[in-house]
């Protein structure tokens, strides 16, 4: 399993590639592992402020539905438009292609409360 080192990482098995003051988020490789096929994207929370934990959306796979929850404090500014049509996306290429959601960052100093590669790794062993 990879865990890019230039991301960082949430124990809810998230991650945020940070550019400037803006951060995409996304599941982890183990987390699309886990959830298994991924068939549906459900985000409603486009151009909403949401506070750090608060459910941002779901994912549906065919076991389950997970909440989606915000890594940090801030604006959710876009939905990935192409998991409408490609949700496998998130299996497919989790770090890449996969990004759920992109926001604005409101408070920079949240990110060092986040894991970094090492520490997320050794979280799922």
């Amino acid at each position: 399993m990879e865990f890019p080192k230039e991301l960082k990482y949430t124990k809810d098995h998230e991650w945020l590639r940070i550019e400037g003051g803006i951060a995409y988020v996304g599941i982890t490789s183990f987390a699309q592992g886990e959830l298994g096929d991924i068939v549906f994207v459900d985000v409603d929370t486009e151009g909403e402020e949401l506070e750090k934990e608060e459910v941002f959306g779901s994912v549906e796979a065919v076991k389950t539905v997970s909440d989606l929850f915000m890594p940090i404090n801030g604006e959710v500014l876009a939905f990935n438009e192409k998991l409408e049509d490609e949700p496998e996306l998130m299996n497919a290429d989790p770090y890449g292609e996969g990004w759920i959601i992109k926001i604005k960052i409101s408070d920079a100093t949240e990110l060092d409360e986040l894991l970094d590669a090492s520490a997320y790794q050794e979280l799922v062993g």
